[in-house]
C-alpha cells in the first residue's frame, strides 16, 4: 500500500488520501475500546494517514481527549504530520441528547478554547460548523472562525452538511478548504448541486460515511443485534424491509469485488476515490483490523467497466430509507 496525496481545496493543507473519522471510537456506535482505539491512531499515523476528523460533541469531548491522547505518545515526525479536523457548534445535554446548533461568534471562540485545551494542541487545522445554525448567518460564523486563524488557533476554515447556497455565501466571506458531507455508492445527493458548487469554488470535499455506518462494509449481516445507544438502531437504512433491501445490494457489489479479489468494504472506498482528486474519504475505523482493510482501498484501481458494474449494481437513489431519522434530517442544512 503506497499512501497517496491530495489537497483540501485550493487554501488548504496536503492531506493524506484517506482520512480518520475518530467518531466511533467515542460515541454512537456502542461501546469502543479505548486501547484498541488509540492503537488504531498510532497505526494509521504510521501508515500515513495524516487526517484526524473529529467534533468537540463526540462522546462530549471524548474524542478530542483521545486524540490528544495519542498524539501525545506518537513519535515526534507523525505527530507534527498530523492535522486535525474539528467539528463544532452541536449543543447537548448531560442526557446525551441533541438540542440544535451554535454559531455564534462568540460560541465559536469559546468552543475553539476548549477544544485546544483538550487535544493538547496550539492550533486547529480545519475548524468548522457542524450543523448551519438557522439563527446566526454563516457569514458571521465564518467571520469569527478568520479572525482565529489571524490569531494563529486555526489554520483553515472548513464546512459542513450545508448546500449550495450556503457554500457561495462562506466562500465570498472568507476563503473556505474544504466541505465535510456524507458521500457514498448510497449516499449521493450532493451530486446534483452541492459537487458542482464546491468545484466551481475550488473547495474539496471531505466524505464520511464512505461505508454507510457499516451498511455496505460487507460485515453487516441482517440478524445483528444492535445495542440501544447504537445510533444504527434507529437510522432509517437499517429498520426492517429497508435493512434486507440494502443488504440485497451489498450482495450484488460483493459478487463485483470478488471478482476483483478485494473486499466489499474495499471496493466501496475505492469507488468514492474514484470520484474525484477533490474528494478524501475518511474511514471510521475503531480497530486495526478494519483500519488494514480500509488502508487496502488504495491498492484497488477501478476501470471503467469496473465502474459501469457497480453502478449497475448499486445505481444512484437506489438505498431504502433516509441516511438519518426524520427528526435529525430536518436538522440538516440544505440550503
Amino acid at each position: 500500500m503506497t499512501m497517496r496525496t491530495r489537497t483540501l481545496g485550493t487554501t488548504g493543507p496536503h492531506v493524506s488520501a484517506l482520512g480518520l473519522g475518530c467518531m466511533g471510537m467515542s460515541a454512537l456506535y456502542g461501546v469502543a475500546d479505548r486501547a484498541e482505539s488509540i492503537a488504531t491512531l498510532h497505526a494509521a499515523l504510521d501508515a500515513g494517514v495524516t487526517l484526524l476528523d473529529t467534533g468537540d460533541f463526540y462522546g462530549m469531548g471524548h474524542n478530542e481527549m483521545l486524540i490528544g491522547e495519542a498524539l501525545r505518545a506518537a513519535p515526534t515526525e507523525l505527530r507534527e504530520n498530523a492535522l486535525v479536523s474539528v467539528k463544532f457548534g452541536a449543543l447537548r445535554g448531560p442526557d446525551g441528547g441533541w438540542s440544535g446548533s451554535d454559531g455564534r461568534p462568540a460560541a465559536v471562540k469559546n468552543f475553539a478554547a476548549y477544544s485546544l485545551q483538550r487535544l493538547g494542541v496550539d492550533h486547529i487545522d480545519v475548524y468548522r460548523l457542524a450543523r448551519l445554525d438557522p439563527d446566526v448567518p454563516i457569514e458571521e460564523t465564518v467571520g469569527a472562525i478568520s479572525e482565529l486563524i489571524e490569531k494563529g488557533y486555526v489554520r483553515h476554515i472548513g464546512l459542513s452538511e450545508v448546500g449550495a447556497e450556503t457554500i457561495r455565501r462562506a466562500a465570498a466571506t472568507a476563503p473556505i478548504a474544504d466541505l465535510q458531507i456524507e458521500y457514498s455508492l448510497i449516499s449521493r445527493g450532493i451530486e446534483e448541486s452541492v459537487l458542482p458548487t464546491t468545484r466551481e469554488l475550488g473547495i474539496s470535499i471531505t466524505a464520511y460515511g464512505v461505508l454507510s455506518r457499516g451498511l455496505i462494509s460487507g460485515h453487516f449481516t441482517r440478524d445483528r443485534q444492535l445495542a440501544a445507544d447504537d445510533f444504527r438502531a434507529i437510522s432509517p437504512r437499517f429498520q426492517g424491509e429497508n435493512l434486507r433491501h440494502n443488504l440485497d445490494l451489498v450482495e450484488a457489489l460483493r459478487k463485483i469485488a470478488e471478482r476483483k479479489g478485494v473486499s466489499v468494504a474495499q471496493i466501496a472506498i475505492a469507488w468514492v476515490l474514484s470520484r474525484g482528486e477533490d474528494i478524501v474519504p475518511l474511514v471510521g475505523a475503531r480497530t486495526r483490523e478494519r483500519l488494514t482493510e480500509s488502508l487496502g482501498a488504495l491498492d484497488v484501481t477501478l476501470d471503467a467497466a469496473d465502474l459501469a458494474a457497480i453502478e449497475e449494481a448499486v445505481p444512484a437513489d437506489a438505498a431504502a430509507g433516509d441516511r438519518y431519522p426524520a427528526a435529525q434530517m430536518s436538522h440538516l442544512g440544505s440550503r
